[in-house]
């Protein structure tokens, strides 16, 4: 079993706040495994998809009561009748116990979660391995990563299989989409869905989706909300101060992994600048698993200046992450505009090459270029 000491860690924090962990991610992201790695001598490991645990929980204070182990694992959770009572009693009436629960979208995914367990627990969104990882994952190369995604059994298969793909996006539907919010059209969710794997890093606009798949706007609308609250599509939003020359409406989606993005844009095999769009989404994974509690937004001005990611900290102070597979390819021009309205913050280069941070200056401007796990660290 491969060790992932960087979500053990984070599922150990989200118990220190609360009795409740929540583990969601996409399919096949390793939360099952992630789950066991607990091990059996501290945790009692419940399969929920197995019919016979709807029994063993009818009194669930009866099953609390039972319970020997510290901890007590929920492996898809959302397939039990009334999941939501299931951890509030375990939270309320026996303190001392943690819970993890595991499920593919979050709380407010499926309609069973009525009760939103307020202050019981704390989100743990696995995403797909991260670029610190990869040694754990066989050695495996960034390149490979790019090209068959972070999703274990895709990183470790000894060849792409477009097989894999296809049939995760059946499953995904029938397992998630279908049971959580009641689509019936497999195949207008499947065409809009690799609309987006298609245009994953752009912007995003409701009227071209719309003409592109052939379905109405209020369909685009909930279909890209379902992605969404699935994990499966991160809306990155603009960032502004209100001034008239920013964009400040139209979002960015990005796909949940690489290798989905490169297996819908035939990307095989991986050129330079195909690189440089999935090293992107490599970036934005990494900031995502470190900055859970902050919004991560790009910007743009109406002249077509873009800084990739910003991370707004504090009032005045405004940081600027820009994506380069590169380094040298980096001229500042877009991030000196950003900095003629936001001065305060500092300024990051991410590049796989840069193992060690280093400074660079650009006539006034001063960047670190660095790898990111090294963004503010």
């Amino acid at each position: 079993m491969i060790e992932r000491p960087f979500w053990q860690q984070r599922i150990e924090e989200a118990w220190s706040d609360a009795p409740i962990a929540w583990l969601c991610g996409v399919r096949r992201a390793g939360k099952t495994t992630l789950a066991r790695a607990l091990g059996d001598e501290r945790s009692l490991y419940i399969n929920c998809d197995l019919p016979a645990v709807e029994e063993m929980v009818r009194d669930p204070q009866l099953f609390y009561r039972s319970c020997e182990k510290p901890v007590v694992v929920f492996d898809e959770i959302h397939q039990l009748r009334d999941p939501a009572r299931l951890l509030k009693i375990g939270a309320d009436v026996f303190p001392k116990l943690r819970i993890l629960a595991t499920g593919s979208s979050t709380l407010a995914a499926s309609r069973k979660f009525r009760d939103s367990l307020a202050g019981r627990k704390r989100l743990v969104h696995l995403l797909p391995v991260l670029l610190e990882e990869l040694p754990a994952f066989g050695g495996a190369s960034l390149t490979r990563r790019l090209l068959h995604g972070g999703l274990p059994p895709a990183l470790m298969a000894e060849v792409k299989k477009p097989s894999f793909y296809r049939e995760w996006l059946d499953s995904f539907f029938a397992r998630d989409i279908q049971r959580l919010f009641g689509f019936r059209d497999v195949n207008r969710f499947n065409a809009f869905f690799e609309f987006c794997l298609r245009h994953s890093g752009g912007q995003f606009e409701q009227t071209k989706a719309a003409s592109a798949v052939g379905i109405t706007r209020p369909t685009i609308e909930s279909h890209l909300r379902a992605l969404e609250i699935t994990h499966a599509v991160t809306l990155v939003r603009p960032f502004h101060g209100g001034g008239q020359n920013e964009i400040v409406r139209q979002p960015k989606t990005y796909a949940f992994d690489t290798g989905f993005v490169s297996w819908a844009r035939g990307w095989e095999p991986l050129r330079p600048e195909d690189c440089g769009v999935l090293w992107e989404h490599v970036v934005l994974e990494s900031l995502q698993a470190r900055f859970t509690d902050q919004p991560l937004r790009y910007w743009r001005d109406k002249q077509g200046h873009e800084v990739d990611f910003v991370i707004a900290r504090k009032r005045d102070e405004v940081h600027a992450v820009e994506c380069k597979w590169n380094p040298s390819a980096f001229d500042g021009a877009a991030l000196k505009v950003f900095r003629r309205s936001y001065p305060k913050g500092r300024n990051y280069v991410v590049t796989p090459s840069a193992e060690t941070a280093y400074p660079k200056r650009l006539g006034d401007l001063e960047v670190t270029v660095c790898t990111p796990a090294r963004v503010l660290a």
